[in-house]
């Protein structure tokens, strides 16, 4: 079976790496060891360690999970929020 890779810009993936590393403090500020996450989330620890290191390939269904475990989950309604490009757009068609 062939598998497709995420082909990310370096810039693109650098936001992923922020978001894994983020994951991780989080985890570590709760005393929490990965193999704690990694069940409460219903995830192998390998996949933790993925979503860790700010993988593109993993499931956002998956990083929202981990998110919910780090009572973090109100991060993840975040996400597209302020949708500051589109309104300009909108707002041209307008006048």
């Amino acid at each position: 079976m062939n598998s497709k890779k995420a082909i990310l810009l370096p810039k693109y993936q650098k936001i992923f790496d922020g978001i894994g590393q983020n994951i991780k403090l989080a985890r570590k500020r709760r005393k929490l060891t990965a193999e704690q996450v990694a069940e409460r989330a219903g995830i192998h620890r390998a996949t933790l360690h993925r979503v860790e290191k700010g993988d593109p390939t993993v499931a956002m269904g998956i990083y929202f999970n981990v998110l919910k475990v780090l009572s973090l989950e109100s991060d993840f309604s975040k996400l597209a929020l302020d949708d500051e490009f589109g309104r300009k757009l909108q707002d041209l068609d307008l006048l």
